[in-house]
């Protein structure tokens, strides 16, 4: 069952808001500096309205301050999930690595000790290691 409180949902919709404030402020403020009364009757129901222009603008400003906080953090979030990701890739690929490297060194010891008993019996039976068709270094 989904829960309606769900912290991401949440912090998702809060994320919107900061744009979206700063939207309307935006309209808010065009609209109280470039319309009067002749061209909207609501406005006849703001007493000053370039004092208020000058506030919203104020306000505006604020707001994209917040919103540029929260991109910000927003921004770092998802850089630090992926380096998170990457490092556990990493992690991964290093162990396989590990596992690989381990392996090839079992073998390699298999290899030397096999080499070995060849040089042994070849020693044992007076059997000569260098090939036939090169001269014997003196």
């Amino acid at each position: 069952m989904m829960r309606l409180f769900n912290r991401q949902v949440w912090l998702n919709f809060l994320a919107l808001l900061p744009g979206t404030g700063l939207t309307i402020l935006t309209i808010a403020v065009a609209f109280l500096r470039f319309y009067d009364e002749q061209d909207f009757s609501i406005l006849e129901l703001v007493a000053r309205p370039k004092v208020w222009s000058n506030r919203l603008t104020v306000a505006a400003l604020l707001v994209a301050l917040v919103n540029f906080g929260v991109e910000w953090n927003r921004r770092n979030r998802e850089q630090t999930a992926r380096l998170k990701q990457s490092n556990a890739e990493l992690k991964k690929s290093n162990e396989e690595l590990k596992k690989s490297n381990e392996e090839l060194k079992q073998e390699n010891l298999r290899l030397a000790e096999l080499e070995s008993k060849i040089d042994g019996l070849f020693y044992k039976y007076g059997i000569s290691s260098t090939r036939a068709n090169e001269p014997e270094q003196r």
